[in-house]
């Protein structure tokens, strides 16, 4: 089989701590090239823009958009254009409607557009789907807060329009609410605290239910210090589900079902390896579909100033 040959665009903290290893573990997929305006890798080809990169780099088939959400439109389609591959780190964009023209650029070039939600392949968010298949779910509770600090330093783009603020981490709890429960839930009222010096919140409560009017409710936090939140408990007729550090647990009345090492990315990039020879796409824009209608039904609140 010969080897998707991807370039990383955007290599901060995610591409460093993930995708490099991922794609070096990940049968069919070689690294062959970075591009980044702040760092490179040595021995790899190293271009400042992804233009330069399209231009005048060596021969790939893919690229790998690690940059802010605000850039990625835009270097999503240059890539299309360029008869590219390309795969999206979460969140996907800035907003629903602009992944749209990227969609179609896709199919007519036939080639593949691949939205990521790493959390939906945490190891334990398969037998959780399973089991709650069975189960008639009475309620479910989110709990999602971390310390933006010790997860996001410097990270400025964050408290940016487009940025999404606690969104960032929170969006990776809606992607796997949304793989897990059978039907589609949907937001009917947020509130969102915002820090006096940003534009983007640092912390959010949301109500959510679905079509049978299931409560769901969700809290997330960037202001946690101590040990780090990242659980889903779902209330059943026959037990209590907890899904714990960030899908890597889950356990049924306390007793623990399943537990395995994270592999979120090597899954992603198997994932983008099995797509590709096809231009077949994967987007699903659910998780991203909620934050939107938090930001538009939120009440907001204004809080203290955060300084990183």
């Amino acid at each position: 089989m010969t080897e998707l040959r991807i370039a990383i665009v955007g290599f901060g903290k995610i591409a460093r701590d993930q995708h490099v290893g991922a794609i070096a573990a990940t049968p069919g997929a070689t690294l062959a090239a970075v591009a980044s305006r702040n760092a490179e890798l040595p021995g790899l080809p190293h271009f400042a823009t992804i233009e330069e990169l399209l231009e005048k780099g060596p021969a790939i088939d893919a690229v790998s958009l690690c940059t802010p959400p605000q850039v990625r439109r835009a270097q999503a389609a240059a890539a299309l254009k360029a008869g590219k591959h390309v795969m999206l780190e979460k969140p996907p964009g800035t907003g629903v409607a602009e992944l749209d023209p990227l969609i179609a650029m896709a199919a007519d070039a036939k080639r593949t557009l691949f939205a990521t939600w790493h959390s939906r392949y945490a190891p334990a968010v398969e037998p959780a789907r399973e089991w709650l298949a069975a189960r008639r779910i009475t309620s479910v509770h989110i709990s999602w807060k971390e310390d933006v600090r010790v997860w996001h330093p410097g990270q400025a783009w964050i408290w940016e329009p487009g940025g999404l603020g606690v969104f960032d981490p929170g969006i990776n709890a809606l992607s796997i609410l949304t793989r897990i429960l059978p039907r589609p839930v949907f937001v009917v009222a947020a509130e969102l605290a915002f820090p006096a010096n940003r534009q983007a919140p640092i912390a959010a409560n949301l109500t959510l239910t679905d079509i049978s009017g299931l409560p769901v409710t969700a809290e997330f936090d960037f202001r946690q210090t101590g040990p780090q939140s990242w659980d889903i408990v779902v209330e059943t007729d026959q037990g209590q589900m907890l899904l714990s550090g960030g899908g890597r647990r889950m356990a049924v009345e306390g007793k623990l079902l399943a537990e395995a090492p994270d592999q979120e990315y090597r899954e992603l990039y198997r994932r983008f390896v099995e797509l590709t020879p096809t231009g077949a796409s994967d987007v699903d824009l659910a998780p991203l579909r909620l934050v939107a209608d938090a930001f538009l039904l939120g009440k907001r609140t204004i809080v203290e100033p955060f300084m990183d």
